[in-house]
């Protein structure tokens, strides 16, 4: 069944088009073939087959993106073939319905399909993409709100979606590189900057007229600034800082001594007279075997307690509901060029558009509206990173003025118990839940710090602001009592110190 249909998806792409290295020869059922594609895809089982041959023959990357950016005129055309890089880079995770596969043919599955969605990231670095998303999307943009229509937006909707789709594909193990380093996930935001597309994503933040697509924004700025940390990024200069070099050459040094280390430590270990294993046998005094003899042991040990008899025995597992749940921090710094275009993003958004996108998104959150779940972590982060960017460009409440006042503390405050009390509840997703109790929590505290700040301030009215609020939440058992329950709950099993990336 499985070859049948590989060999049916192969003459249907082949009936596709070819691609010569410089012109891209479309067949003259090329649409049909394409809506065909999306057929197969919608209809795929549930070993994804559909999905792991087009990814195995990189029909994204050999064909898709040749077609989207040669005949970007052929509007009926291109639409269509939006929808379908869209299915293509949908995340896995989503495809799997939000859970990791358990079984272990259906986890290989899972992975070949994150294999395929990381090449399919690295092809869409190519920025002559987005340049044709970006007139596109500028087009329908320019476009009367009222005179519109649903099909084109439909068609923002789509571009916003296949931005995030690339966005969020994790780093592979090539991908980890060391800061000031140029990333895939670097080069693509390099990409969607040079194209216009960043500035479009600006422009419809700051329009009221568009807030429709502001949850989908504040998503894809979440994906953009995953690995900033934002006080780094507020401090970026045009040169490196000497304490930027001094921590670059301390870390060069570091690795150099262990390299050294490691080099004189093979170089003892081939050189002794003789080999370990026949270091010769050792009595331990005053200690009895199972028998009336000594005690033997084949090693020298210096102290008593270094002595182990269990190192040669089977490790009980830990059963999962009591695994140590702490991912590692996977901030990095990226290339100096990208961290001041995203400096300067950062500002443009923090000055013209945080207050609206923040207003809406909390309308969204407490009326329960078309928000799901993972909505209320992208507002929790971006209140986290936005306020403490604030705090260490040039703070100024003015700018963050939606998200300190009361009001909020208890919007966050609520969000922190409903996770709570799903973790305790959906026990197979503690890890999702958990995650996003930190973004909440983290939220939490980056309200506080801006309390501190607004105290520290020359303004007397600043000042009066956050008497007033301090007034309420240390005061008002409702909020008094907000910390002194998360610290009753800590679960160090269950509640990592570090999640610095989001994961939706």
């Amino acid at each position: 069944m499985a070859d049948y249909i590989s060999a049916e998806l192969a003459a249907t792409c082949d009936a596709l088009g070819y691609y010569d290295g410089a012109t891209y020869h479309l067949d003259a059922d090329a649409l049909n073939v394409i809506k065909d594609l999306i057929k197969y895809l919608k209809r795929d089982d549930e070993t994804n087959i559909v999905r792991r041959y087009l990814g195995q023959a990189k029909l994204l990357e050999t064909d898709l993106i040749q077609i989207f950016i040669q005949f970007k005129d052929n509007e009926e055309l291109w639409d269509v073939l939006l929808r379908l890089m869209i299915n293509l880079t949908s995340p896995a995770l989503m495809i799997y319905n939000s859970e990791l596969p358990a079984e272990r043919t259906n986890r290989c599955y899972y992975l070949q399909l994150v294999n395929y969605l990381q090449s399919y990231k690295k092809a869409l670095t190519d920025d002559r993409v987005w340049s044709v998303a970006s007139n596109r999307l500028g087009k329908i943009l320019n476009i009367d709100y009222a005179e519109r229509g649903e099909e084109n937006e439909l068609i923002i909707e789509r571009i916003l979606t296949l931005i995030r789709n690339v966005l969020q594909v994790p780093p592979d193990d090539n991908d980890k590189r060391a800061d000031n380093d140029a990333t895939v996930h670097d080069e693509l935001l390099f990409a969607l900057h040079t194209s216009g597309i960043v500035d479009l994503l600006l422009f419809i933040a700051s329009n009221s007229t568009e807030q429709q697509f502001h949850m989908q924004i504040i998503e894809i700025i979440a994906l953009m600034l995953r690995e900033q940390n934002a006080s780094k990024l507020a401090t970026v200069g045009l040169q490196r800082s000497v304490a930027e070099k001094g921590r670059d050459e301390a870390k060069l040094l570091s690795i150099r001594r262990r390299e050294i280390t490691e080099k004189m430590e093979k170089m003892r270990k081939y050189t002794s007279a003789r080999h370990s294993r026949f270091g010769g046998t050792f009595v331990v005094q005053n200690m009895k075997a199972i028998g009336e003899n000594q005690l033997i042991c084949h090693k020298p040990f210096q102290k008593i307690e270094a002595l182990d008899f269990s190192h040669d025995k089977v490790k009980v597992k830990k059963p999962k509901n009591r695994v140590l749940i702490e991912p590692p921090n996977e901030e990095r710094m990226s290339a100096l060029s990208v961290r001041l275009f995203l400096k300067e993003f950062c500002m443009e958004f923090l000055i013209g558009a945080y207050n609206p996108v923040m207003r809406h998104a909390k309308s969204c959150i407490i009326g329960e509206s078309n928000a799901d779940k993972s909505d209320a972590s992208h507002y929790l982060w971006a209140m986290r990173f936005f306020m403490e960017f604030n705090r260490y460009y040039k703070f100024q409440v003015k700018y963050v003025s939606e998200t300190i006042s009361t009001e909020i503390f208890y919007v966050v405050q609520r969000q922190m118990e409903q996770y709570y009390e799903m973790m305790t509840t959906d026990k197979k997703r503690t890890s999702f839940w958990s995650k996003r109790l930190h973004l909440a929590l983290k939220a939490y505290q980056e309200l506080l710090h801006t309390l501190s700040a607004m105290d520290k301030t020359t303004d007397k009215g600043v000042r009066d602001s956050s008497k007033v609020i301090k007034s309420n939440v240390f005061y008002v058992p409702e909020y008094r009592e907000t910390i002194l329950s998360q610290l009753l709950c800590y679960d160090r099993l269950k509640m990592p110190r570090l999640v610095s990336r989001f994961n939706s």
